[in-house]
Parts: structure tokens; sequence; C-alpha cells
């Protein structure tokens, strides 16, 4: 299961908001007990405003009702294409070998050498830079 986008500002809504054990909202948003107990004692995220979970697409009224009629009830996190787009790791740079890494730069040598009626525009768009 994946956390909510913002698990400690939708725990803190979730203990202002809702009758549910600090187990629930713990699992939930995959905090610590002690460290959602903590918010609810406004020791942490004090300064933090809430997230309600429900306008965000991460839960539903009835779930949340479910678990404060049931202690034992989990909360499951609703399929948010938003959710899932956010939580996906981007992908990095790409690594350039050490042996290409003059290619373009020669490849710009060579064409003024060789062509050199070219204009600048031209080589860009011939090399791509």
């Amino acid at each position: 299961m994946t956390a909510p986008i913002m698990p400690k500002a939708t725990a803190k809504w979730l203990v202002f908001n809702t009758t549910m054990t600090f187990d629930q909202i713990a699992d939930f948003t995959q905090l610590h007990p002690l460290e959602v107990q903590s918010i609810a004692d406004d020791e942490t995220a004090q300064h933090m405003k809430p997230v309600d979970p429900v306008l965000m697409g991460q839960l539903t009224r009835e779930e949340i009702a479910k678990a404060e009629a049931d202690p034992a009830h989990r909360l499951k996190l609703l399929s948010n294409p938003l959710v899932v787009a956010l939580q996906k790791p981007r992908k990095g740079a790409r690594y350039t070998p050490v042996s290409k890494r003059n290619d373009r730069p020669d490849a710009i040598a060579w064409m003024l050498r060789h062509y050199g009626a070219l204009t600048d525009s031209q080589i860009g768009k011939l090399l791509g830079t």
C-alpha cells in the first residue's frame, strides 16, 4: 500500500476530525502511532495545515464512517491517478559516458571546418544543439 500524498497533514486532519484510533490513522498514513499521538498532542506539525483526504480523493466518507464504527477496520487508499502520478519515482538524467562527452563539440568543430558556409542555426538543427 502506498502512503497518502502528505501523510502528516492527512494524519492531523484525521486526528482532529474523526474518532478513529491512533493505530488506524498510523496504519493509513504509514506513520508510527507515537508520531500520530504527538500530532494529537500538538507537539509536532503545529504550523502544518490539515489536509482533508476526502477532498484529495484518497478516502471516502463511508470508509471513514466504517473505521469510526469498527476499531479493527483498516482504511484503504483509493486509487487516484493524481496520487499515483505524484508518487511515481521520476527518472533522473541519463549517464553520458566519458568517451562520448566530447562528441557534440567535436561534431560542431568538424562541421565548421568542412562546411564553413553553414549558419549557427543550421548547425544547431543538424546536430541537435
